[in-house]
């Protein structure tokens, strides 16, 4: 009889461990460590790495998992940060922003039992342990475009670049399309600041513009961007935010904001990791059709302006100054925007990338 019971044991084991060894490797949400570095201009830019960063702060309440985090003071910095994690065996190791794509790839490839997420760069040889989050920047810009010039009574609008490179032309692209799909005698002013973390210069440019008859602008620069919003309120003019709703940074002035759900990214790229379904070799693009790019609400008051009314960011008046930009301002435009979005959606409208095409020589 024990020999019996010892052999159904011993049978039993050995179907355990097969069908164990089979299924995908998951790690305990208890267990897993995130480690992200965040590019040029870090937290508080109410952009890109706010955006990142609350991916986290929701896999950390939704999943349990514990992330740490590294400001890079410089961009030569980057490849030191990355390395730090890895070496301390962090489960999943993310690198923010285009700058970060070369020294991201080099410490993946000397630590590859480690996964790693990159944010904003398509590999052409992906590593097998590297994800990369890619989005189509050219498609939501469009309809920040659009809006522009809808919006638009001098017929005269503004587009403020961070750095004059290939991702942020995705911005420009995007944006420039749109405002011509509606009208195609409009002006668009281009100006790039050369910086992702100087709002003085993006206030300075904006100011620029505004003189120069531009009554809408819109930024891709990161922190230099909240500048832009100073020079909006400054000439009660108006501009589009980027990223993140940054609707509330400048109440009845940031008409709308471009979404980029780089937190939506972040999050699935933390689940997975959690539940075992990482896959890297990947580069992963969230289009309008998923929802990783889009507008925010032309009508109604969104999720976040509310919550920084509640968090006492800004106030009951400022909230209501939002409420009523929407309902006089944007309100009118809502269907057009709607129905250029379907458009766009399935391929009625083709929207040019330019980061990969690159920039017409004459705009």
């Amino acid at each position: 009889m024990f020999k019996k019971v010892l052999t159904l044991s011993v049978v039993f084991a050995f179907i355990f461990m097969v069908v164990f060894a089979a299924a995908p490797e998951a790690t305990s949400a208890q267990e897993t460590r995130v480690g992200i570095v965040l590019s040029t201009g870090g937290l508080g830019d109410l952009s890109f790495n706010d955006a990142a960063y609350r991916g986290l702060q929701r896999a950390e309440s939704e999943l349990g998992i514990h992330f740490d985090y590294i400001e890079p003071a410089d961009p030569a910095e980057d490849e030191t940060a990355l390395r730090r994690f890895a070496e301390r065996g962090y489960d999943l190791v993310i690198g923010v922003g285009f700058q970060m794509s070369d020294s991201l790839e080099i410490v993946a490839m000397d630590y590859p039992h480690v996964k790693f997420a990159h944010v904003d760069e398509a590999f052409p040889d992906i590593l097998d342990n590297v994800v990369s989050l890619n989005f189509a920047e050219w498609e939501g810009s469009f309809l920040a475009g659009a809006l522009a010039a809808l919006v638009s009574e001098t017929n005269n609008v503004g587009y403020v670049g961070g750095v004059d490179f290939a991702l942020i032309h995705r911005f420009e692209g995007g944006f420039y399309q749109g405002a011509k799909y509606i009208n195609p005698d409009i002006e668009v002013q281009i100006r790039y600041a050369d910086d992702f973390g100087d709002p003085a210069r993006g206030r300075e440019i904006a100011l620029g513009m505004y003189d120069d008859g531009a009554d809408v602008i819109y930024h891709a620069a990161g922190g230099t961007g909240t500048g832009v919003f100073e020079a909006a309120e400054e000439e009660d003019l108006y501009a589009i935010g980027v990223d993140s709703n940054q609707n509330h940074v400048a109440p009845g002035h940031v008409i709308a904001s471009m979404l980029k759900r780089v937190d939506n990214a972040v999050y699935e790229t933390v689940e997975s990791v959690v539940d075992g379904t990482y896959e890297g070799g990947q580069n992963l693009y969230f289009t309008l059709a998923d929802a990783g790019v889009g507008i925010t609400d032309l009508e109604e008051l969104d999720v976040e302006e509310i919550q920084a009314y509640e968090d006492g960011i800004i106030s009951e008046d400022e909230l209501e100054k939002i409420r009523e930009m929407k309902e006089e301002l944007t309100a009118p435009h809502a269907a057009k925007l709607a129905e250029i979005e379907e458009m766009i959606i399935e391929g009625e409208i083709e929207v040019e990338n330019w980061g990969e095409i690159g920039r017409p020589d004459e705009l």
